[in-house]
């Protein structure tokens, strides 16, 4: 009988210290708003730095990201130097970022021919999905840099994916 009293008794106590206690927030399901964080230009990329990789068959560009360019950000956002070069030669470059866990791109600069950077027009986050153009930067997301929606841990397995073509964890 002593037992059950003193059972009862610690369960109260538990019950009562646990009562005044806020609750578990897992930091996951945080209410704070995702902050983008500033960017800072790399230097223009060197021919060298440039590593092909296949955008599809849609269009007969070459796309190439510059390796010394690829920043992981703490906000979620794989930034990088992407380069098209078409079949006449002409070459477009850009740096872009790619945030995974939403599968938009953003545009933050615009390289001109004296190896120089210019603010693009208008530079906000879009949708991958939406825009048909966008060949390269959904090759790049889907199954290089953000496998599953996931961003890649570094700069190194970034590198490795380009390399193979796809990331390792992706079975085609």
């Amino acid at each position: 009988m002593k037992q059950i009293i003193l059972l009862a008794l610690i369960c109260t106590s538990l019950l009562t210290a646990c009562a005044g206690k806020q609750p578990f927030k897992d930091e996951f399901e945080s209410d704070k708003p995702w902050i983008e964080q500033l960017t800072q230009l790399p230097a223009y990329p060197d021919v060298k730095n440039l590593l092909a990789f296949d955008a599809g068959s849609a269009t007969s560009n070459q796309y190439l990201v510059d390796t010394t360019s690829i920043k992981i950000g703490e906000d979620g956002v794989i930034r990088f130097t992407l380069v098209i070069k078409s079949s006449a030669a002409a070459m477009n470059v850009s740096y872009e970022g790619i945030r995974c866990a939403t599968g938009e791109r953003k545009l933050y600069a615009l390289g001109r021919d004296n190896k120089t950077w210019i603010q693009p027009r208008a530079s906000e986050w879009q949708k991958l999905d939406f825009v048909r153009q966008f060949y390269a930067q959904r090759e790049l997301a889907k199954n290089i840099f953000c496998p599953h929606r996931q961003i890649v841990s570094n700069t190194e397995e970034a590198i490795q994916a380009l390399q193979a073509g796809m990331h390792r964890s992706i079975i085609r």
